[in-house]
């Protein structure tokens, strides 16, 4: 009984100090080998990378793959981790890496984030400010609607537009993650938001439609109705 409550006591108090343990200090402890550390760190970053993963690719077994994939890349290369960067950015910038080579290895990557802006893009108005705030998309969407239509987006456009509209990085920080320009970062969020919307459009569009064809069809069946019963009176 005692031995028993002896090895709680250690559990509990090596629990204690994983949750005490400043980020730093696990990271430094892991790149020499320290597997608590690193349990540590991905308890504390699994989540988000999940989430991260789920949005990129819309499917749960999928983005649970791409989590374990993405820490066992961290395992194998956190020993280049410098802190030039914040850790999660660089975690994040690796799982991207590892979501991308997935996609590509699985379908074309239509849009590719390498895209440079090209001179059939002198469509966009020069008034328009690639990157701000898109007003039409941020006002009272449905959220299952725009979680169906974010779904729908080609991948590159999905991955710019999680990162910047859903996870929050700013464009410096998403070319950083990416490797490309900020200016391309801009860019391709505002083709993805585009194509959202048109998404969103053609949605709403069929749904109308739908709406329509039920009213007339709930209109006809109560004309029948009246019709039947003035014929049996």
């Amino acid at each position: 009984m005692a031995e028993k409550n002896r090895k709680y006591s250690n559990a509990l108090a090596n629990a204690q100090a994983q949750a005490e343990r400043p980020e730093g200090e696990a990271i430094r402890l892991a790149q020499d080998g320290d597997a608590t550390a690193f349990e540590y760190l991905y308890n504390l970053h699994s989540r988000r990378i999940y989430c991260l993963c789920l949005r990129m690719v819309r499917n749960t077994t999928e983005a649970q793959d791409l989590t374990q994939d993405a820490f066992l890349q961290v395992f194998r290369k956190i020993h280049t981790f410098r802190g030039e960067s914040g850790f999660s950015t660089w975690l994040h910038r690796l799982t991207v890496n590892v979501v991308l080579m997935r996609l590509r290895k699985s379908k074309h990557v239509e849009i590719s984030i390498d895209d440079r802006l090209s001179s059939d893009e002198g469509e966009f108005s020069s008034s328009i400010e690639l990157g701000a705030e898109d007003l039409p998309l941020s006002g009272t969407i449905d959220r299952i609607n725009l979680q169906n239509a974010i779904g729908e987006l080609p991948d590159g456009y999905r991955l710019m537009f999680v990162l910047h509209d859903v996870e929050g990085y700013q464009h410096h920080e998403i070319a950083k993650i990416l490797g490309c320009s900020v200016g391309n970062s801009k860019s391709q969020l505002h083709k993805a938001r585009l194509r959202l919307r048109q998404i969103l459009r053609e949605g709403s569009r069929k749904k109308g439609i739908q709406n329509g064809k039920s009213s007339r069809l709930r209109a006809l069946a109560s004309r029948s109705s009246e019709v039947l019963q003035f014929a049996g009176a």
